[in-house]
């Protein structure tokens, strides 16, 4: 097992010194969450009118008591004053935390709809647990960034200038002093921040290069065991985590010194203001209600800022993430989705969750043509210059030597892949033209390793037809020689399986595969080695059942064994991608 990842999770160093403090790709990405930013906005102009209500009115109160005197209008003003704040600070919150699960959810939603639309080519090119990593904890990472740092991003903007602005009225030379010093607090923050953005960075690839691996090691434990690698590997992880421990402590080392840096600026700043204002005090040049509300006002001018530089360290994370996920997100599709999109679907061929039965049964088998189709990969040419033609209702097989291109034929046809050149048509029309959503529905797929859900055996089963009766249901596991599967089973149908099928052997796994098909009873069958390691018993069941399945359908299927060319109309060679051998007898592949 590899210790290092490919994929995704590497891609924010190759766009490091672009990330920004907000994103404007979000707004464009989740249109729903303008409204709340823009909420947000609001409340921290009415925040900072806050601040300078409460500094006034305590000014004047605490003058008035220096004096001997009770201001009571003042007193009151600075109680609604801070009532006003610690309630808009309570909406300030809620909304960002709204913003937040909205943002949230919609990116979950994206991401799997773009791995979706890239389909099973493009998705074996990644590390699974990365992407798992992406679309759970690193989504999960945006809370610390919508709920800490956006919301004083806003008041690092609208108090400042508030205050600013009140300070010119009461002091000039004060707000001169402020002026010029309040650049360097950001100033300081993004020199710091370029260096917390490339720690952040290693440290995000380190937990998804640990999420990747230890979700590998997972998945292939009993093949570690049987070659007693499992404690090899579990040293291996320890040292993943252990580099994932140092990038985290390097990245909060950091975070502590730009808030040492912050604070010592802020300080210093705040006594260039204070010394001033207490000499002129002592000589009378300024009156005392001025001299507080001055000295009220300037330490809450460089507040907004300090805290939003902390909180940038701890949302850098999340920003890093935000990144990465509207990349991916708006990267451009490599197969063709003329529908400009399509919801989740398995990788089995199911319609989305919650669609009608689709709308097939009774339309006429399609012609196919592949015209001079060429497929290129990053490492290989899968497919060259391919003409076939597959007659309406005609049953082709292909057969030809492991990676010769026979289940690039299939998965163009399902638009996992699109031809990097030429072109497929059905009944004339250009694969390509077609509604992806409404092409699919014509067709039924059996791979080679049918992936089963943690549901029941029923819901499997209609994965491409829920919303069929149960006369179909039980007329399908007729049909895939299910029956005595089903029989045996605690529940029957309604039997909830484990993860990818667990519970079933792989032929009965298959044969839940066939029935879906049945089910499904689309015009056009692709079958993709079916009986691939199955033993003669299963075999035999996942034939016949196959044989049946393409009856009056156009059908392509892709052949190791010579049984299952047994019954079709031409049997066409498949060998580095060309086709050498056509309209043969069936024969051994």
């Amino acid at each position: 097992m590899s210790t290092t990842g490919t994929g995704t999770a590497t891609a924010p160093a190759d766009r490091a010194g672009r990330r920004r403090p907000f994103d404007p790709r979000l707004v464009r990405q989740v249109p729903a969450v303008r409204v709340r930013l823009a909420l947000l906005g609001v409340l921290g102009v009415v925040a900072a009118g806050l601040i300078i209500a409460q500094a006034t009115t305590l000014a004047l109160v605490l003058a008035a008591a220096a004096g001997g005197e009770l201001d009571r209008a003042a007193l009151g003003g600075f109680v609604l004053a801070v009532t006003g704040r610690a309630a808009l600070l309570w909406a300030q919150g809620y909304l960002a935390a709204d913003a937040a699960a909205v943002v949230k959810a919609q990116l979950r939603a994206d991401l799997l709809a773009a791995i979706q639309r890239r389909g099973p080519a493009w998705l074996s090119g990644q590390r699974a647990g990365q992407l798992a990593t992406l679309t759970g904890r690193g989504v999960d990472a945006l809370d610390g960034y919508f709920t800490g740092y956006l919301p004083q991003l806003v008041l690092s903007v609208t108090v400042p200038v508030a205050v600013l602005a009140r300070l010119a009225f009461a002091d000039w030379s004060s707000a001169l002093i402020v002026a010029v010093t309040l650049p360097l607090i950001p100033v300081f923050g993004a020199l710091l921040g370029w260096h917390a953005q490339a720690a952040t960075e290693r440290q995000w690839r380190r937990l998804a290069q640990l999420g990747g691996h230890f979700l590998d090691m997972v998945a292939g434990l009993a093949t570690l065991r049987a070659f007693g690698r499992q404690r090899a590997q579990a040293e291996v992880v320890r040292r993943m985590a252990d580099r994932h421990r140092v990038a985290t402590m390097g990245t909060l080392r950091i975070a502590f010194l730009s808030g040492l840096v912050l604070e010592l600026v802020a300080t210093l700043a705040v006594a260039l203001v204070a010394v001033p204002i207490g000499l002129r005090l002592l000589t009378g040049g300024m009156a005392l209600s001025t001299a507080l509300l001055v000295l009220l006002l300037t330490p809450e001018a460089y507040l907004p800022l300090r805290t939003a530089g902390s909180r940038f360290h701890a949302s850098m994370e999340g920003l890093t993430v935000l990144d990465e996920a509207l990349t991916l997100i708006g990267e451009d599709d490599p197969a063709h989705d003329a529908s400009g999109g399509e919801p989740v679907r398995d990788a089995s061929g199911g319609e989305p969750a919650g669609r009608a039965t689709p709308a097939v049964v009774g339309s006429p088998p399609a012609e196919i043509r592949f015209e001079s189709v060429t497929v290129v990969h990053p490492r290989t040419t899968a497919l060259r210059d391919v003409d076939l033609t597959i007659g309406a209702g005609e049953r082709i097989a292909v057969i030809g030597p492991s990676g010769a291109g026979k289940s690039t034929l299939l998965h163009l046809l399902l638009g996992f892949v699109a031809p990097t050149a030429g072109r497929i048509t059905v009944d004339g029309v250009d694969l390509a033209e077609l509604d992806i959503v409404q092409w699919r529905r014509r067709l039924a797929w059996v791979p080679q390793h049918a992936h089963l859900f943690a549901a029941s055996l029923a819901d499997n089963i209609a994965l491409g037809a829920p919303d069929a009766d149960p006369a179909e249901l039980s007329a399908a596991v007729r049909a895939a020689a299910l029956t005595d599967v089903v029989a045996a089973l605690p529940d029957g149908l309604d039997t909830r399986l484990g993860e990818r099928g667990h519970g079933l052997s792989s032929g009965q796994r298959q044969r839940v595969a066939l029935a879906r098909a049945f089910l499904r009873d689309a015009p056009v069958v692709l079958l993709d080695e079916p009986t691939a390691r199955l033993d003669g018993v299963s075999e035999a069941a996942v034939l016949a059942g196959s044989r049946q399945l393409v009856t009056g359908r156009t059908a392509l299927i892709v052949a190791h064994r010579p049984a299952l060319l047994d019954g079709v109309d031409r049997v066409v060679r498949l060998d580095a991608g060309r086709i050498t051998g056509r309209d043969l007898a069936a024969a051994t592949p």
